[in-house]
């Protein structure tokens, strides 16, 4: 809940910019540090769903590691407090100068994802007279039930090592000696909600435990990837962790000496973000009501890419309830953050914010059509 001394600050900004209450995020992040060490998972908190300085500097002061799909990731996660030593190295393009940039920084262990690729960081790491430390992510043919677009799992997927093509990996492997197998790496997908999905991944992961057991490889961990989503219905509620991380401490069987990691991106930072917008105008069509925000896709493109929903709420008026179509200023059609959406009585001037905006939002934000990036505040400090 945003409080209504909060919104009288906010007349004062100009608009569009990204409001983050860190008490939720603290509070979020408290709650998974207590399931972790309940458990004994190691935490890498997935940077691309959120990489602003503040926010980072925080998550990492909870001792959590960092999962990342860039070197400027891994870059910006160092300079906010995240160990090289607890950082992994995913994606299914890393160029050369990320992996050697990686390499040279010490990093946990690079996530890889084909034969090629480990072929490529195993010949930086011989020039460098160096072991690099690897876990494979498998595609596990598991739907993830979600949007298209954020579904990594199923057989279709640019993602992954194809289960069938094992017996080639692991036989190429034997001959790269500059690489170090230490686990298996899986994600399935990003805002699942439904709990037969993970269920799902801990069978897998079983077979697949077996599968490398009985071929004499030993693994130290097992990295159950992340894709816990959020309650968008519900913005002010912080994600609990605990019916997740017990299924998956429950669901996977572990060997003596194995360690569980995961990687929650929107499930750390997903609620404590929100982003904030004026009325320009309100427009009457001809079978509807468009309220015409200064925020764009711009600003938080989810809704145009993804179909996605956020809860939409003007700050600013208490009038009778009608319904809008709110939209944004940019040149394309899929410029809609929802359609018939009830608000109160909107006007020109009145403040909406878009809930549940704190990941993949910000993190997102381009300058299509040459627009300014929106800016950043933080509910300990109302300025920039």
């Amino acid at each position: 809940m945003i409080s209504k001394d909060t919104i009288e600050k906010f007349r004062e900004q100009p608009t569009p910019f990204y409001y983050y209450d860190l008490d939720v995020l603290r509070i979020t992040c408290e709650n998974l540090r207590k399931e972790s060490e309940k458990y004994g998972y190691k935490v890498h908190y997935a940077v691309k769903a959120n990489a602003n300085p503040v926010i980072l500097k925080i998550i990492s002061s909870y001792g959590f590691g960092a999962d990342c799909v860039s070197w400027n990731e891994i870059d910006r996660a160092i300079n906010t407090g995240f160990k090289p030593s607890e950082i992994v190295f995913a994606g299914v393009g890393k160029s050369d100068r990320e992996i050697e940039s990686a390499i040279d920084a010490n990093i946990f262990c690079f996530n890889c994802e084909s034969i090629p690729e480990m072929e490529v960081i195993d010949a930086i790491a011989a020039k460098r007279n160096k072991t690099a430390v690897i876990a494979l992510r498998i595609n596990p043919y598991i739907d993830a039930l979600t949007h298209k677009y954020i579904t990594t799992g199923i057989e279709e997927s640019k993602f992954g090592i194809n289960i069938g093509d094992l017996d080639e990996v692991t036989a190429k492997l034997a001959t790269l000696r500059n690489l170090r197998l230490i686990g298996i790496h899986f994600h399935v997908g990003s805002q699942i909600t439904r709990m037969n999905v993970f269920s799902s991944l801990c069978s897998r992961i079983n077979e697949l435990q077996d599968w490398f057991e009985a071929r004499n490889f030993k693994l130290d961990i097992i990295n159950a990837g992340g894709g816990l989503g959020i309650d968008y219905d519900h913005p002010d509620t912080p994600v609990p962790f605990d019916d997740y991380s017990k299924l998956i401490n429950d669901l996977i069987t572990l060997r003596p000496g194995q360690t569980i990691h995961i990687e929650p991106g929107r499930a750390l930072t997903g609620q404590c973000g929100s982003l904030i917008s004026r009325v320009l105008y309100v427009k009457k069509g001809a079978n509807k009501t468009f309220a015409i925000i200064d925020a764009g896709m711009t600003d938080l493109i989810r809704p145009a890419l993804y179909q996605a929903y956020h809860k939409i709420e003007n700050l600013t008026s208490s009038g009778a309830l009608e319904h809008y179509d709110v939209v944004g200023p940019i040149c394309e059609s899929s410029d809609t953050f929802g359609k018939y959406i009830e608000l109160p009585e909107t006007s020109r001037g009145d403040l909406i914010a878009i809930r549940s905006a704190g990941a993949y939002g910000e993190a997102m934000a381009s300058r299509y059509n040459l627009r300014d990036l929106p800016r950043s505040f933080f509910s300990d400090k109302l300025e920039p």
